[in-house]
């Protein structure tokens, strides 16, 4: 498509400090970035894949079936920045989805639905996703936990556990890393400045909160794995072979 509405933005680093190398990763024997280009080919809603990466090796491993690379600055300080680099590449781009490269296990179905709600509701800007959390792993700090207004609107984000369970147990939510923009939301976000409670708890999704843009939840029926360290390969694998 000539002049593309809907872009996937799939950012890939191939430096981290947990994991380097990561979106080279295979799982299940194909690597990780080209399991997450597939998803996003496969959503209907989306118009174009684009895998943005400021490594060759990253750029060479992309399936040219699936996504386009792209090579993108090597200066940014967070995913977001290098999507936002893609989005005014694409000026037609009116939705734009931040897919993390590190979101293996994400469904097409899912982007789908999140793309379609953004379509349907002109009061919103910003969709994103959270699952029910995994039992006994509301203590990870890896794990971003969610609260939620009562129509499914993001109240925070945090590394603790939330809510805190005074009078019974609750119902903790896991936040999914990916999210679906309407264009002028994103170039918005970027050129903002990080705020303390992002700085607090290094969460940039935080500075969308204090800057008081809204973030409506699509909920997921399971948990994900995200893939933050090597031993989470195998993590995935288990789902894979249950799913």
């Amino acid at each position: 498509m000539a002049d593309p509405q809907v872009i996937a933005v799939i950012p890939a680093r191939y430096q981290s400090q947990r994991f380097p190398g990561k979106p080279l990763a295979k799982i299940a024997g194909k690597m990780m970035i080209n399991r997450v280009a597939r998803a996003a080919s496969e959503a209907v809603t989306v118009d174009r894949v684009i895998v943005a990466t400021d490594d060759q090796r990253v750029f060479d491993a992309v399936d040219r079936a699936l996504a386009t690379p792209l090579m993108t600055s090597s200066e940014h300080s967070s995913g977001s920045d290098r999507v936002a680099e893609v989005a005014v590449s694409f000026p037609t781009a009116k939705i734009i989805l931040n897919v993390q490269g590190d979101e293996p296990l994400i469904k097409a179905a899912d982007l789908d639905a999140g793309v379609e709600i953004l379509q349907s509701r002109p009061d919103l800007n910003l969709v994103s996703f959270a699952a029910p959390c995994p039992a006994g792993e509301e203590t990870d700090p890896d794990l971003v936990k969610v609260v939620k207004t009562l129509s499914g609107k993001a109240l925070y984000f945090s590394r603790s556990p939330i809510p805190f369970a005074r009078a019974k147990e609750p119902d903790y939510w896991q936040h999914i890393g990916i999210y679906i923009y309407r264009r002028s939301a994103l170039l918005d976000f970027v050129r903002n400045s990080p705020t303390p409670l992002e700085l607090t708890e290094q969460l940039e999704q935080l500075r969308l909160l204090q800057n008081g843009v809204d973030i409506q939840l699509v909920e997921l029926k399971e948990p994900t794995v995200g893939v933050d360290r090597p031993a989470d390969i195998r993590l995935v694998e288990e789902r894979i072979k249950h799913s």
